[in-house]
């Protein structure tokens, strides 16, 4: 009742800058899009759907819509597999994905009779961390998202059964304060491509692959773009201080509709980084081709999730899994300028002729079964 209300209040506060007839139309606009695509208040107000093109209109995949599909594509059987980054590390690991290497697991609960990479207490994993001579680390929560909860250490001064952590922003704490009672990664540090590092070096700028798996075995490129950190920030989420973001073209690799993107409503177009002054527009990914086929062989590989978003860092080894997303948000959408409803649907029908049932997770859905099957079904 509380996430209704202040949906209703977004979209009103959002409506008063309109004049009378403008708050009109965009009232029966916004209700048009409602009935037809499921549309939440948030995502018209956020996308500025009055502002839009017919065909991005047409063809964008909301929330409600997207959940119905993921749900049968991804079902929550398998959602351990991508949300829980230490199973994700250990079947990526076991096909073959290339992956950061894994030095402890740290799990507070129980017991560890003995392990070289589990650990429940500090004098364990600062035991697993010397005989591994790690001074450099990312550590990770096992399960988050957008870049939340990633730290940085750039080295480390062992003592006894603790560690002083030096960190990326100069802070310092030990070990022991740091391991609480939530399990976390410890990997290694993922070195990037000189011309990814070029476009700002204090963050691994990422790639988002989206994926889609057929029931005969191949996978197809859904959509493309990159998110790129500000200097002095060690992720590139937008939620960490603002990012760049920019869509990639699928087939050459070149990047396009470059932007500065510090949260909704303050978007703004441009050519180059706003920190570094590289320029993005136009330039193209080196060995593109290579690192696309190497992505769907992932997808390939990693049936559980039929669709997957992928943020993939470009090493000179090759594409590098950060983080497999069995339910993304639509944000991508407008980095490409176009909607995935079509990729996305075309796989789901896909499937759905092949017979295969699958359980459909609906707790969270804000229509009714009966509404979602109606606006899924158009076309």
């Amino acid at each position: 009742m509380k996430r209704q209300l202040y949906r209703i209040y977004i979209f009103l506060t959002f409506l008063q800058k309109y004049s009378l007839k403008k708050w009109i139309f965009v009232i029966f606009d916004y209700l048009k899009l409602y009935r037809r695509k499921g549309i939440t208040p948030e995502e018209y107000y956020e996308f500025e759907f009055e502002k839009r093109t017919q065909e991005f209109r047409n063809s964008f995949l909301g929330l409600n819509e997207q959940r119905y599909y993921l749900d049968y594509l991804n079902p929550k059987k398998y959602y351990i597999f991508a949300r829980n980054k230490y199973l994700t590390h250990l079947l990526l690991a076991n096909t073959g994905i290339k992956k950061s290497e894994l030095y402890c697991f740290y799990q507070p609960e129980g017991s560890v009779i003995h392990s070289d990479e589990v650990a429940n207490n500090v004098s364990n994993v600062v035991r697993i961390l010397k005989q591994k001579n790690v001074q450099q680390c990312v550590i990770k929560a096992t399960e988050s998202s957008h870049g939340d909860n990633v730290i940085i250490v750039n080295s480390i001064d062992y003592s006894g059964d603790d560690g002083l952590l030096h960190f990326f922003d100069d802070t310092e704490d030990y070990l022991s304060k740091i391991l609480k009672n939530q399990p976390l990664l410890f990997e290694s540090l993922i070195c990037q491509t000189k011309q990814l590092a070029s476009l700002n070096s204090s963050s691994v700028n990422t790639v988002r692959f989206m994926t889609a798996l057929y029931p005969d075995g191949t996978a197809k490129l859904v959509a493309t773009f990159i998110k790129i950190g500000r200097k002095g920030h060690c992720v590139d989420n937008a939620g960490s201080g603002g990012n760049v973001d920019a869509c990639i073209d699928m087939e050459t690799g070149r990047m396009k509709y470059v932007i500065q993107f510090d949260g909704w409503k303050q978007i703004k177009d441009i050519q180059q980084h706003p920190d570094s002054g590289t320029v993005i527009e136009g330039v193209q990914i080196e060995h593109w081709d290579d690192i696309k086929q190497q992505v769907l062989k992932f997808q390939q590989a990693f049936p559980y999730v039929k669709v997957a978003g992928w943020d993939i860092a470009i090493t000179d080894e090759g594409p590098s899994v950060i983080e497999v997303n069995d339910f993304w948000d639509r944000t991508g959408q407008f980095f490409i300028r176009k909607g995935w409803r079509s990729e996305i649907r075309d796989c789901y029908m896909a499937w759905k002729k092949t017979g295969e049932k699958y359980d459909f997770y609906r707790q969270n859905n804000n229509l009714k079964l009966k509404e979602l099957k109606r606006i899924s079904s158009y076309e």
